[in-house]
């Protein structure tokens, strides 16, 4: 990107964080995955120097950044082979909430830890039966006393077994009208009744994915974040990041397979010049970098509203982001790959196991097809066909 568009201090973001993913890589992060491990070493790393927390308030040990920053520091990690996950996670989502809405001793149990690496927070909302429908979501809370109880299950929640707590998405009943509204609960790792089960998955990632059963869960008082009133604008705080990292690490996982193919075309000759002077190689390799570069520049303009305050402005943006981000992700690997023929499906380019990795961005944190129907809704005045 030109400095007309980017700060002096956030192109040297750039190349602090590209450095240090340049020293770790993608042999890296597969090799981890393979053995069943976590990348802890350049968590600990990119913690060390500020990068986990960037977005954290400087008066809880982070940076003071916003989500432009984080989102810079997941994507040059994952333009490096080496993007983490649980970055989306753990300082987007729940640092994010807890630092808008949490309570003054939640702000001060978490959000050093989130900032310095040494604790690490899962978020959980998707259920079995509610899919991208959180108007159905099924897990609820009521008082008991001076306590909330937890009832429920949720689905596909990334790295639980290495989280201290999840930050859950339930309902409690409203006690005006008697419907249902979301609530949102830090639950400990350790807590009675809070269940977790390994998902079985094709894809190969350090991140694990569970199901988590909450059988009567008891939680104290002090659980609940921010106002039990104000819990759907709660939420939307932490999904708008959500998504905004979500084009990051699928904008860098792009960028990563894309500059493997540019190496190979510029290099392999089978006839009398390299592949990459043949238009039918270079062309669609330019269109994917084109494609790249656009979700990036909507990817910045998502972060820049959201880091301004302007929470209705970033939603529409931050689901235009994923979403471009998301198609421009695929096709980059899917050329890539093709670019390679045979060689792109070893193990010793590093390029297959993309082809699944990179459908992830299409597919969570909601569906594509839902952010064609916010679209349609919320830009376009189109009805509802639901």
């Amino acid at each position: 990107m030109s400095s007309t568009l980017e700060s002096k201090e956030h192109q040297a973001l750039r190349a602090a964080v590209a450095a240090l993913g340049q020293k770790y890589g993608r042999e890296y992060l597969a090799r981890t995955a393979r053995e069943g491990g976590h990348p802890d070493e350049l968590w600990a790393d990119a913690a060390r120097l500020g990068y986990l927390g960037v977005s954290i308030p400087e008066e809880y040990g982070g940076g003071g950044g916003g989500i432009a920053e984080l989102s810079l520091v997941l994507e040059e990690l994952g333009a490096a082979g080496c993007p983490l996950l649980m970055m989306v996670v753990s300082p987007a989502i729940c640092g994010t909430v807890i630092a808008r809405f949490g309570t003054e001793a939640q702000k001060r149990t978490w959000l050093p830890g989130l900032a310095d690496g040494t604790r690490t927070m899962a978020f959980g909302i998707t259920e079995p039966d509610a899919g991208s429908n959180s108007h159905r979501i099924t897990t609820t809370a009521r008082r008991d006393g001076d306590e909330w109880v937890l009832t429920g299950r949720k689905v596909f929640i990334s790295g639980v077994d290495i989280a201290d707590a999840t930050l859950i998405v339930g309902r409690t009943e409203d006690a005006k009208t008697g419907s249902l509204k979301p609530c949102l609960f830090i639950v400990p790792r350790d807590a009675p009744g809070f269940g977790r089960s390994v998902i079985d998955m094709e894809l190969q990632a350090a991140e694990k994915q569970f199901e988590l059963t909450l059988d009567e869960v008891r939680l104290p008082a002090d659980a609940l974040v921010g106002d039990e009133d104000a819990g759907l604008l709660q939420l939307f705080a932490g999904l708008n990041p959500e998504r905004i990292m979500t084009a990051a690490f699928a904008i860098g996982m792009g960028r990563y397979a894309l500059a493997k193919a540019v190496d190979y075309a510029r290099t392999r000759q089978v006839w009398k010049q390299p592949i990459g002077a043949h238009q039918a190689v270079a062309h669609p390799l330019a269109a994917a970098h084109i494609d790249l570069e656009l979700a990036r520049l909507m990817m910045r303009k998502a972060a820049d509203l959201y880091d301004a305050g302007d929470d209705m402005g970033a939603g529409e943006a931050a689901n235009m982001a994923k979403y471009a981000a998301a198609e421009a992700c695929v096709k980059a690997v899917d050329q890539s790959v093709h670019t390679l023929g045979g060689n792109g499906l070893t193990r010793e380019y590093g390029l297959a196991s993309l082809i699944t990795a990179s459908r992830v961005a299409r597919i969570a944190p909601v569906s594509r097809e839902m952010i064609l129907n916010f679209v349609s809704h919320q830009s376009l005045g189109l009805p509802k066909s639901y």
